[in-house]
């Protein structure tokens, strides 16, 4: 069989000093950081939607990229190659996991029927395929906002013949990842919010929504899908607001609709950008609510307002992922899928390498940088030394549940002169960076 990428051979770690763009300089797979190789750490998987679909078209133009597909025009045969082009990417790069989305994978067709058998034939074509392959399915999702039928969205949609069918997409999409040994199942609701409200009845769809998810979580008890649920909060765009805006107001959703013990977050790095959060925000928020589950790494430009997706090299947010992280446990059945697209002017087929080398390297340089942070534990003790009246006294007695407004009252006319001390964030930023700027 043909190689789609036969002037690449397999990505290998040359170090920190390596000047080859086709080589990693800080991810060395089989290095061990505290008991675990970098590989088993970040859990990288290739997005089949950006690298194998992107043609980085823009609303302004169409697609420059050239591909070594582009020859081929009939849509199944497309498909297939892109199957092989998949495997032979991941395998030459070195990453474990890819993932897709339910129309990434095989083209729809004219009715949901035939778009099922379409998509029988791939997986079939994909279980061949790992049967030789170490590379594994890191997790599936479905096309729910793509097709016209979903512009006033899916599950919320207010066409109950709309939600019926996006029910019946993602039942076959749970069947596909659960036969290709996915380890989780992410849901994206893309036009899941709306326009304008004077046309919405909101609580009418966030009912709705509650209960397709409580739909999936039952039909994944009866085929044996025990992989991990996810869902991946984001603000805005496509619709002007979306329900799962944040991780935050994820949490609220599933506790409202008793969901929270079936659901974890996928946080991505560009949807925190348009919360208005920071990357580190929606990974923390995520930790200390128990939801921390997978992570989809891009970065998105600071002066743009829409989702960019550029690959991640800014070593600051890394590490601070990173240190998120690995202060939550680290990746279980999740990981670092590059939800990434190469830039319109970085059109042939090599630079799909360069930009996964440089996202990989900039991961690889965070995690270590991060799990020096944490072993120190100095960022620890400040936190812990900031919050120390709370340990005794009457913060004990606050956190403890033992005084109410009267006793506090009480207190604070005894204890009226309040003395602040200040928070050393210049003095902390100072610390971080020394850690990232050490050799």
């Amino acid at each position: 069989m043909s190689e789609f990428f036969s002037n690449v051979s397999k990505i290998q770690y040359e170090g920190k000093n390596s000047d080859n763009p086709l080589a990693f300089k800080y991810y060395n797979p089989d290095e061990v950081i505290g008991g675990k190789t970098m590989k088993d750490h970040l859990r990288f998987a290739v997005a089949y939607w950006h690298t194998f679909q992107g043609t980085g078209g823009d609303p302004f133009g169409p697609g420059t990229a050239v591909r070594p597909w582009d020859n081929i025009t009939d849509p199944m045969e497309l498909a297939k190659a892109k199957v092989a082009a998949n495997f032979e990417f991941c395998e030459k790069l070195g990453v474990p996991f890819y993932c897709f989305h339910d129309r990434d994978i095989a083209p729809e067709a004219s009715t949901l029927r035939e778009t099922n058998k379409r998509l029988d034939e791939i997986v079939a074509l994909m279980k061949e395929y790992m049967k030789t392959s170490s590379v594994k399915l890191l997790w599936g999702t479905t096309n729910a906002f793509g097709n016209p039928r979903f512009v006033h969205g899916a599950s919320t949609s207010p066409n109950a013949d709309v939600f019926a069918f996006a029910a019946a997409q993602v039942k076959k999409a749970m069947e596909i990842t659960l036969e290709l040994g996915g380890q989780n199942y992410v849901f994206w609701g893309g036009r899941e919010g709306y326009e304008t409200l004077l046309n919405t009845d909101m609580k009418l769809e966030l009912d709705n929504m509650g209960r397709f998810l409580r739909m999936a979580v039952d039909y994944a008890k009866e085929i044996g899908f025990k992989g991990q649920f996810l869902i991946e909060p984001k603000p805005k765009e496509p619709t002007k607001h979306q329900y799962d805006f944040d991780t935050a107001t994820v949490v609220g959703f599933l506790r409202a609709h008793g969901l929270e013990n079936d659901f974890k977050m996928n946080i991505e790095a560009n949807h925190a950008t348009l919360a208005a959060h920071t990357f580190q925000h929606e990974v923390y928020t995520a930790r200390v609510n128990n939801v921390f589950g997978s992570i989809d790494a891009n970065q998105g430009d600071l002066l743009l307002g829409w989702d960019t997706d550029q690959f991640p090299t800014n070593i600051y947010d890394t590490t601070l992922c990173m240190y998120e992280v690995l202060k939550a446990g680290g990746f279980t059945t999740g990981g670092l899928n590059f939800d990434s697209k190469v830039r319109r002017g970085s059109f042939e087929p090599i630079d799909l390498f360069y930009a996964h080398i440089a996202g990989m390297d900039a991961f690889a340089k965070g995690l270590k940088i991060a799990y020096k942070m944490v072993s120190e534990g100095k960022f620890d003790k400040v936190i812990e030394d900031r919050y120390a009246s709370y340990k005794s006294g009457i913060g004990s007695d606050i956190v403890n549940g033992k005084v109410g407004f009267k006793e506090l009252e009480k207190y604070a006319l005894e204890h009226d002169q309040v003395k602040n001390v200040s928070g050393r964030q210049e003095v902390l930023e100072s610390m971080l960076n020394k850690y990232i700027l050490e050799d």
